[in-house]
Order: C-alpha cells, then sequence, then structure tokens
C-alpha cells in the first residue's frame, strides 16, 4: 500500500463493544463515506465493535469493497476494573508507556498489536485502505510516527476523525520500518 487512512468512528451512544452510533453518528458515517470514496480506497479493516463497523459500512457500500474485521482494532483495554478517575489513569498512560492500571494494556502493548495489522496492511497489494478504529487506539498509533501527539491531542480528537498514512513511493514494504523510511502522517478530518 503507498497510504492508510486511519478513521477514528464516528459519535456513538456509548463506549462499550456494542454500542451503536447515534443518529448524528450516523449521518458523520455517510459524509464520511463522501469524503473518503473518492481517494481510491480499495480495502478496509475494521474493529470488530459495533460502533466501528457502523462508521464503515457507507464507505464500505460507496466503493463496493467487503469490510474485514480484526480484533487488534478494538479499543485498548485501559481497566478491568470501573475507573471513576479514567482520565487521570489514561493520561499517565501517555506519560509512562509501560504502565497499566489493573487489567488494563499499557500504551505499548495496544500499539503494538496495531501496528502489527498495519504492518501486514502495507504488504497488501491494494494502493490505498482503510483502518477504523477507536480514539484512543488511533491516539497511539499517530504517537508512534508523530511523538510530539499526546494526552492533550488525543484529547482534542473529534468524532469521527481522519488522519492518513504516506509512504514514499519509491520505498519498499520491507523499507517503511528502516530509519528514516518512516510513513508521513498528516490530518484530513477538519470537521
Amino acid at each position: 500500500m503507498e497510504s492508510i487512512y486511519l478513521i477514528r468512528h464516528a459519535k456513538a451512544e456509548g463506549q462499550e463493544p456494542h454500542a451503536s452510533l447515534t443518529d448524528e453518528g450516523c449521518r458523520q458515517a455517510e459524509k464520511l463515506a463522501d469524503v473518503l470514496s473518492g481517494q481510491g480506497i480499495s480495502y478496509i479493516v475494521s474493529s470488530p465493535w459495533k460502533r466501528a463497523l457502523q462508521t464503515a459500512m457507507p464507505l464500505g457500500a460507496a466503493i463496493e469493497q467487503h469490510i474485514h474485521t480484526d480484533e487488534r482494532l478494538q479499543e485498548r483495554v485501559l481497566s478491568t476494573r470501573d475507573l471513576p478517575d479514567w482520565m487521570d489513569v489514561l493520561k499517565r498512560t501517555y506519560e509512562d508507556e509501560d504502565w497499566a492500571a489493573e487489567g488494563g494494556e499499557s500504551s505499548r502493548v495496544a500499539v503494538a498489536r496495531a501496528l502489527a495489522l498495519l504492518n501486514e496492511c502495507w504488504l497488501r497489494p491494494e494502493r490505498h485502505g482503510a483502518v477504523v478504529t477507536h480514539g484512543n487506539l488511533l491516539s497511539l498509533i499517530i504517537r508512534y510516527y508523530d511523538p510530539s501527539f499526546g494526552y492533550s491531542e488525543w484529547a482534542k480528537l473529534s468524532n469521527p476523525d481522519v488522519y492518513v498514512l504516506k509512504r514514499e513511493q519509491e520505498s519498499t514494504s520491507e523499507e517503511v520500518y528502516e530509519e528514516g523510511k518512516q510513513p508521513a502522517i498528516s490530518r484530513l478530518w477538519l470537521d
């Protein structure tokens, strides 16, 4: 692939895996499909969580492509217990990539699973792909390519949001991960 569109799901009714998009979120997903359908995307992979799939569906229909699902794109597990101070806990995970709350994933572990999937995407024959995921995991992916992206930038992400990873045309798949050959990342969604 030459480029990967990293997409945060549209506005949802909640945070649980089966939370649906709101009516506004459904309209946002349609608008997203309108914006992205002209980008040459021919491969879509999504988190299996309902709100991510519902965000991907209009794009899949618009470009007549099947939506693949991959559990590595589901949201990062912050903890297995209720966290009244969850934003403080989340902030700490940006400050210490190896720290994890009880039963949760560290930032390093969460981004590693996402990067494994992205590595597979880069090797695909399609020129442009779309990856639909969740806010925290998206922010960790962005942070991998842009270390200045942190907690305060996560807080500014919108639903939906889109960032684009583009690699140099002359890079081979194997070269993408060599020093100095990292794909460039930029924000596409400005709504």
